[in-house]
């Protein structure tokens, strides 16, 4: 597994590469997909773009939150010791199966959360959904949906608050290779601390009161740094 934090150009070197106009092209090519990023770890990676980019030494070391984007790649596992993001059924998410998940900020002080998954049931429909808990063992361990505007009543089911504008809904639908994406845009910076998990459910995200939020089972989790 291995995260990536990039600081727009400008900003510093934080975890692994600022991201500089001329090595853009190549950083646009080289994250999305994510064989290429199983095949090479981060840090060679972060050597390679750093090489290419020519970036030198007057890197600004004031940057923000703001200007970073977190991105997760893992591979699913069914010991949540072993990985971050964790299997609850292999038969739908198998071990093995790799996915991405990235954080970035969206003007004016929203974020997009997108998802990226294969190898896994194919043709079929999942539900996904930004939570409090770190992933665990016990699917239960994710705890509820994070809410921008907390519902006083729990669990939550009231469509006022169980709403993709009030949390983060990452639905999607595969392909018959087994590969699904999805994106989500808020506007809204969670609370620091209150989220920590994409937590990935057997079906489509249902809508109506008494049910809105749900989306059956949980099958697999993705920790967020």
């Amino acid at each position: 597994m291995s995260i990536l934090t990039f600081a727009r150009c400008g900003g510093p070197i934080l975890s692994t590469v600022a991201i500089c106009p001329t090595v853009a092209p190549i950083v646009e090519f080289l994250v999305p997909p994510l064989r290429l990023l199983r095949l090479f770890p981060a840090t060679a990676l972060a050597g390679a773009l750093l090489a290419s980019a020519g970036c030198g030494g007057n890197t600004d070391t004031s940057a923000t939150a703001d200007e970073l984007e977190s991105i997760v790649n893992a591979e699913f596992n069914e010991d949540p010791a072993e990985s971050d993001a964790v299997t609850y059924d292999p038969s739908a998410v198998p071990a093995g199966a790799p996915v991405q998940v990235t954080v970035a900020p969206a003007d004016p002080g929203g974020t997009t959360y997108t998802l990226h998954i294969e190898d896994v049931e194919p043709a079929r429909d999942f539900g996904a959904h930004l939570h409090t808990g770190a992933c665990g063992p016990d699917p239960a361990d994710a705890g509820p949906h994070y809410q921008n505007s907390l519902d006083p009543v729990q669990p939550s089911t009231d469509p006022a608050y169980a709403n993709p504008d009030n949390e983060v809904w990452l639905d999607l639908t595969t392909d018959d290779d087994g590969a699904g994406s999805a994106e989500a845009t808020v506007r809204w910076t969670p609370r620091e601390g209150e989220a920590n998990s994409i937590v990935i459910h057997e079906h489509h995200t249902m809508t109506d009161p008494g049910h809105a939020g749900h989306a059956g089972d949980r099958l697999a989790c993705v920790d967020l740094p």
